[in-house]
Formats: structure tokens, C-alpha cells, sequence
């Protein structure tokens, strides 16, 4: 008797809906050339953590809990005498999803993570790098139904970072808003 391998639900509408739009929109030949998410990174910087080490603990607990997967500690590469950094230091931390991870991520927050937003007018088209990736800032990672409110001491923002193998901004943004993501108008 074999089990049934878990499938995200976002992961199967791509496969049955977002490949025919793409192909219909774009003109691919190839279902292969059709551009698919490769990896979701979650970045959440702390520059006071050089002093606190709990907050550097608090945030790895938050992407932890945010992504199902152990956060990476991400150390200074260099010394900086303004900011009192040396080489070396503990100051953020890191996550980088792939395959149902990814897509359950990319489900909780564009369902239940973005409608919570304080005045959220829909997310900015500029954010686009010219290679079809696409980084958004959160303010507060409150807004993530995972994250514990009592646990919580400070509001951290993080950069989320979808890559994708689009090979323009245009072909990534379609891709994204068949996925759901609200782009301003």
C-alpha cells in the first residue's frame, strides 16, 4: 500500500492553470520554457544583535516558526568602525525554502500574511531586479499568524525574496500575479 505524496495546493494550480495562461500570454513552444519559482529566501536583519545576542535568538526562533525549516546565522564579512562591527559578529539570519516549503510560504502569505497588513494598498511593481526576481520589506512580522504575540519583544522587518527563472520583469510578474500576489494597480 503506498502513500499519497503531499502536492501544496499552489504547487497543482500551477501545474493545471498558470503554465496554460503563461503559454497563451507569452507565446512559449515548450511547456519548459514556461518560468517556474525556484527558492523563496527570507532575510531578517538585526544590527543590534552585536549587543544582544537574545534578539539574534528571538529572530531565528521567528523565521523558524515563519518557514518550518531552521533559520542560518549570518555573520559581518568585514569590520566597520562606525557602526562598531568587527568581522566576523553574529547579525542576522537567514532561510531559504525550495519545493513545499516554498509553496506553502508562498500560500500562507499571500492568503493570510498580506491581508493583515496595516493600510495595504496592494504590494509595489518596482521591486522587480531586471532578471525576474522580486524582493518585498516587511515591516512587522506580526503579521504572520505563526508568530507567537506574547513571544514577541520588538517588531522585526525582513526582506522576502522571490526567485524565479523568468528571464524579464514582465514574464515574473505575470507568473507572481497567477500566483495570486496583489500588485498595486
Amino acid at each position: 500500500m503506498a502513500t499519497k505524496k503531499y502536492v501544496p495546493r499552489l504547487y497543482e494550480f500551477y501545474q493545471s492553470e498558470i503554465v496554460k495562461d503563461l503559454q497563451k500570454e507569452f507565446g512559449y513552444k515548450n511547456i519548459m520554457q514556461v518560468p517556474k519559482l525556484e527558492k523563496i529566501s527570507i532575510n531578517l536583519g538585526m544590527g543590534e544583535a552585536k549587543n544582544d545576542h537574545k534578539l539574534l535568538d528571538e529572530a531565528i526562533a521567528t523565521l523558524t516558526a515563519l518557514s518550518g525549516q531552521k533559520a542560518s546565522i549570518r555573520r559581518s564579512k568585514k569590520s566597520i568602525s562606525n557602526f562598531k562591527l568587527r568581522k566576523g559578529v553574529p547579525i542576522a539570519a537567514k532561510v531559504t525554502l525550495r519545493g513545499a516549503r516554498m509553496y506553502d510560504f508562498l500560500d500562507r502569505f499571500i492568503s493570510l500574511a498580506i491581508p493583515r497588513m496595516r493600510d495595504f494598498k496592494g504590494v509595489p511593481d518596482r521591486s522587480f531586479d531586471g532578471r525576474g526576481n522580486y524582493t518585498i520589506g516587511v515591516k512587522d512580522q506580526l503579521i504572520f499568524p505563526e508568530v507567537d504575540y506574547n513571544k514577541v519583544t520588538r517588531a522585526m522587518g525582513m526582506n522576502i525574496t522571490f526567485c524565479t527563472t523568468a528571464k524579464t520583469d514582465l514574464e515574473a510578474k505575470a507568473l507572481l500575479k497567477g500566483f495570486g500576489m496583489p500588485f498595486k494597480k
